[in-house]
């Protein structure tokens, strides 16, 4: 079972707008949702106020149990990147359908 210490690292996150990502994602613990083949981060909050902890965020929970780095709804993958992909949503771009 993971542990806060070896959760995934949000690496990179190039959505503009999001309240916790300020010189990248500062939010305690993303989580990915979405749908099969679209694996957003339901942590975006679109607001002007910055948010988050003095902290890089982690992956706390991951609904993408099709992703091949889905291992019993947490992330396996070492670091997760997310951006828009191909829309303005905030996307897990690590994601892989297995």
């Amino acid at each position: 079972m993971s542990t806060a210490m070896d959760m995934p690292r949000v690496a990179e996150c190039t959505i503009d707008g999001c309240s916790y990502n300020h010189d990248g994602c500062h939010a305690g613990a993303i989580t990915i949702a979405g749908e099969i083949g679209d694996a957003s981060c339901a942590t975006f909050i679109p607001l002007g106020t910055k948010g988050g902890l003095d902290v890089v965020a982690s992956v706390g929970a991951c609904q993408r149990s099709e992703c091949r780095h889905n291992s019993a709804l947490e992330c396996s993958a070492d670091a997760v990147r997310v951006g828009a992909n191909g829309n303005q949503h905030a996307d897990c771009l690590t994601y892989e359908p297995a």
